[in-house]
């Protein structure tokens, strides 16, 4: 099951993944995405891929569990 990777250095604040998803996504003090579940309940899917589509400056994305990045959130705690 792919699950959420967010590039907080690519955040804009936009907000849209927390209007589509506001159990899987917040924003913190400065408006930059954080998740709540970087790996929800695969009945979930479908409100992942509309928060990727809708993330406008591209900070969101779909992985598999075997990719690594450096800048992703959910990589941090």
């Amino acid at each position: 099951m792919p699950h959420i990777r967010a590039d907080r250095d690519v955040c804009i604040g936009a907000g849209q993944c927390v209007l589509t998803a506001p159990d899987l996504f917040d924003s913190d003090d400065e408006g930059l995405v954080t998740l709540l579940d970087a790996h929800p309940d695969p009945s979930r899917l479908g409100d992942l891929r509309e928060a990727v589509e809708l993330c406008p400056s591209g900070a969101l994305r779909l992985a598999e569990a075997d990719e690594h990045d450096e800048h992703d959130e959910d990589d941090e705690s």
